[in-house]
């Protein structure tokens, strides 16, 4: 780590908080976290999680040297106006969770310019997810006889095996005040908002074996602000984030000019304990010292990225940790990767969908442009580190990644780091460290990416300027990735979802020759053959209009039994109106039809939620009915 001399002085002349430190460890929230002690309370994380850590990413030797760590590189972004010199920036706000896109990737091997898409579908709870067998959370889940709704902090159960949905029962989630619900069995568990002034994540867990009768079971307030989770099996993992800690600072006054308040600044940094940097659940700590690491880069986002596992209904929770902060979170089946970017003005570069993207926390100065990857191996309740490295460019979202076979693929937009273009990069897992395999470059020249669909094999990119360019790239090697073929069509897709075998649906914006966006449209593409990518049909909407699914893959459901597809599409400027539009794939081309089903700013909360029994709930803002698709 690098810092003045008069920092580092700082730093160690801590008072009553450096002799806790020296003496004790650290005291937090009377659990004793010192490294060396046999009897530390908090989350067991079963085997070593960083056993295989690399000089990018690794554990301190202690409690007392991570606590160092976080001092350090806090006082390299302090100043007379507290963090980064620039007034109030404290980056805690909540990244609302979000479970978007269901991606069963598969695709034939048999010809490099034929591929198949899998037909995608939605999860067993009714979710449209991005990674098959992967549940995320949403505001309603179905078990195909009952349907359970949060909404705000309210849970209401139905019966939905009838002639039409039924409501049995109404419970109120008391610490919550907005969040999305994960289905488990007999469990709920919900995540999202505490009721707190200060970012806090709220995790319930309820008991619905008897529908009619919900009972929670176990409540947790979480001091750290919620970036996602998942359900891999048996296993919920949240992922929540600890940004820059809100501290005592003094700004320039009368009294005292910049340097003496940078010198207060300094001073109330280097008081800070883990207490300020860690999270807690219910008071105690979330995480061990020894399960959180540390990023080798001085230049990596300061914060704390914890993920906690459990199963619900269960005793045990495992925690780890990486002392940086993130909104991007990919889970895989069998991985986490997270990615972590900033500017200098703690602003994340990039187009994300509206459902991901928060600020990012701040970043020292050193070399920007970057992105730094960390990914973790998923076993049971385990969660370990296997893997870090970086990529020059911007990430995006989590739309951007995809994990097949130990290799991580990612799709990255221009920074100060690249050139004016796009990029697809894979990457691989080599002792510890993530090292660049392949590349294909100058994908969309003064381009933004709009969506990205990956395959087994495949990457499907869009990108927008005034024209739509829908990119085909094979994977088939990792090493030497390879651009097939390219298609260019007015607007833009900003979601695509596989249909299979060899068609694909991508609802977006239509968009006049010169750029400007016109009105929502849908699209039926051809990509049997990938060196010629073709556009089989599409459907132009209303003037104004806006295709939801685009930033809210869960506004799309795909019938594949029915060959019909459901998309939310709204008009926030005429009368406010949201439809659900039904979109027919008869002989290759599209059959479009509109039913409206709310107004408002409530279009947000519309769910089309396909059931075993073929029937499709319609869930809108004050009403949950079956909808007719025939």
């Amino acid at each position: 780590m690098n810092s003045s001399p008069a920092r580092r002085a700082a730093l160690l002349a801590t008072g009553t908080a450096a002799t806790l430190v020296t003496a004790l460890g650290v005291l937090v929230a009377g659990v004793h976290l010192g490294a060396d002690d046999p009897d530390t309370v908090g989350p067991s994380q079963g085997s070593d999680p960083f056993r295989l850590a690399s000089a990018a990413l690794a554990p301190t030797a202690s409690c007392d040297a991570l606590l160092d760590s976080y001092q350090e590189r806090a006082l390299e972004l302090v100043g007379p106006w507290g963090w980064q010199g620039g007034g109030d920036q404290y980056f805690g706000e909540r990244t609302p969770l979000a479970g978007d896109m269901d991606m069963g990737s598969v695709m034939s091997n048999e010809s490099t310019t034929s591929a198949r898409t899998s037909r995608a579908e939605s999860s067993e709870t009714g979710t449209n997810v991005q990674e098959a067998g992967v549940d995320e959370p949403d505001t309603v889940k179905t078990d195909g006889e009952h349907l359970f709704r949060l909404h705000g902090s309210q849970l209401t159960t139905y019966d939905v095996s009838g002639e039409a949905p039924t409501e049995l029962a109404t419970i109120r989630l008391p610490e919550l005040r907005t969040g999305e619900i994960l289905l488990h069995g007999h469990h709920l568990v919900a995540v999202g908002d505490g009721r707190d002034h200060d970012p806090t994540t709220t995790i319930t867990t309820i008991d619905v074996s008897e529908a009619a009768a919900p009972r929670i079971t176990e409540t947790l307030s979480v001091s750290a602000a919620s970036v996602t989770a998942r359900l891999h099996g048996d296993v919920v993992r949240v992922v929540i984030r600890n940004g820059l800690p809100e501290l005592d600072f003094k700004y320039p006054d009368d009294e005292r000019g910049q340097v003496g308040a940078r010198r207060h600044n300094e001073q109330v940094v280097s008081e800070t304990t883990l207490a300020d940097w860690l999270p807690h659940i219910d008071g105690d700590s979330a995480v061990e010292c020894a399960a959180v690491a540390v990023p080798e880069d001085p230049d990596t986002a300061l914060g704390t990225v914890t993920t906690l596992a459990f199963t619900p209904g269960g005793d045990e929770r495992r925690a780890v940790a990486v002392a940086t902060s993130t909104e991007i979170a990919y889970f895989s089946g069998d991985r986490l990767h997270l990615a972590t970017q900033a500017n200098w003005f703690g602003f994340r570069g990039g187009m994300g969908r509206t459902s991901d993207s928060a600020s990012s926390p701040i970043r020292p100065s050193g070399e920007l442009g970057r992105t730094q990857l960390y990914s973790f191996a998923l076993d049971d309740l385990d969660t370990t580190f296997v893997a870090a490295g970086e990529v020059k460019g911007a990430i995006a979202d989590r739309w951007s990644m995809d994990s097949a076979d130990g290799v991580l693929r990612v799709a990255v937009g221009p920074t100060a780091a690249t050139g004016n273009f796009n990029s697809v990069v894979t990457l691989g897992e080599e002792d510890g460290l993530l090292v660049e395999r392949g590349r294909v470059d100058k994908l969309g020249i003064d381009e933004e990416i709009k969506s990205v669909r990956w395959f087994d094999d495949l990457a499907l990119v869009v990108t927008f300027r005034e024209v739509d360019p829908l990119y085909a790239i094979d994977l088939s090697e990792p090493a030497a990735p390879v651009l097939l073929g390219e298609l260019k069509i007015p607007g833009f897709s900003e979601y695509l979802h596989p249909i299979g075998p060899h068609r694909m649906i991508g609802i977006g914006q239509d968009a006049a020759d010169d750029g400007t966006t016109t009105g929502a449209q849908a699209a039926l593409f051809n990509v049997s053959d990938l060196t010629n990518l073709r556009r089989a049909d599409v459907v132009a909407y209303p003037a104004h209009t806006y295709a939801a699914a685009g930033q809210d893959p869960r506004q799309f459901t795909w019938l594949p039994e029915k060959r019909t597809a459901l998309t939310v599409i709204t008009d926030p400027w005429d009368g406010r109106t949201a439809w659900v539009s039904t979109l027919r794939v008869r002989s290759g081309k599209l059959q479009e039809s509109r039913t409206r089903v709310t107004y408002g700013d409530n279009a947000a909360l519309v769910r089309t939620v396909p059931l075993a029994s073929g029937k499709v709930v319609l869930v809108t803002d004050d009403e949950v009915t079956f909808f007719d698709v025939d």
